[in-house]
């Protein structure tokens, strides 16, 4: 499991290697490459080639790159140049469904995020969450909506996939890996409907959100934020403990250790 606190990673296609330099400068907490959705089929050779020739001239860039899924013809050609390059420090493994589909993309000696986007991925999780080399989980609401027959948008729909985050955050804990990142927010000019949709994922115990646009950065890192009154709390809680207090009261409410966690977890994600 990564230690690491990560709200954003922002998705760039290597159709555009222009804007894998300005991706890395966003603010975003990881970059992923896309090979996969945001690359047409006739382009997709184009986009390896781009980003293997990226990696070549900027061995210092870190990256994750999201690979065409198991069974599609460009998936072991991306495997093999994730492998090459120590700048690629990530794979997202879209329709992730078995745990060889995962053992296959960790030896390339990369972390694997399984994106969690099907039927089958769904049924699968607690095998594909304990699986060797799993980093973090991502979620694909887009993907498994479509997967599902769901109407999306409505309150039926939202429902199913509330429960799927359920789940994905529920096997996350079991297997003890980071908490996931929810799936993409497409309305790219609809910021509160961003900031809306991370917080309900951050109220549900997720980590942050995948993201489309350079913009979307800031509004999730804002919206994953504690309110001031909560971050005044938090810093109270920790003050106190660090006067060797393990058990206190604040506020009238009791203090123990799960609490302290929860403040200190608080204050570092706020920065």
């Amino acid at each position: 499991m990564s230690a690491e606190i990560i709200r954003s990673a922002l998705f760039v296609p290597a159709t555009r290697p222009d804007r894998i330099p300005k991706a890395l400068v966003s603010g975003a907490d990881r970059v992923i490459v896309d090979l996969e959705d945001a690359v047409e089929e006739a382009l997709k050779e184009q986009a390896r080639d781009n980003l293997e020739q990226f990696l070549s001239e900027q061995p210092q860039a870190r990256v994750l790159v999201r690979v065409n899924a198991p069974g599609h013809w460009a998936h072991e050609a991306d495997l093999a140049l994730c492998q090459r390059h120590t700048g690629v420090i990530g794979i997202l493994l879209p329709k992730a469904e078995t745990v060889g589909h995962i053992e296959r993309t960790h030896a390339t000696g990369k972390a694997v995020w399984p994106i969690i986007e099907s039927a089958k991925g769904l049924a699968a999780l607690p095998h594909l969450a304990a699986a060797t080399g799993v980093d973090r989980l991502s979620f694909g609401s887009l993907d498994l909506g479509l997967d599902l027959g769901l109407n999306t948008g409505s309150a039926a729909a939202e429902q199913v996939l509330g429960h799927a985050r359920y789940a994905v955050l529920l096997h996350s804990r079991v297997a003890g890996l980071a908490a996931p990142l929810d799936g993409v927010f497409p309305a790219i000019q609809d910021t509160d409907g961003l900031q809306r949709q991370v917080r309900f994922a951050r109220d549900m115990g997720f980590a942050g959100a995948l993201c489309i646009h350079p913009g979307q950065v800031n509004v999730i890192h804002a919206a994953l934020k504690p309110s001031a009154a909560d971050l005044e709390w938090a810093q109270r809680v920790v003050e106190q403990a660090e006067t060797g207090a393990g058990v206190f009261t604040l506020d009238g409410q009791m203090v123990d250790a799960p609490v302290i966690l929860r403040a200190r977890t608080m204050l570092l994600q706020a920065g």
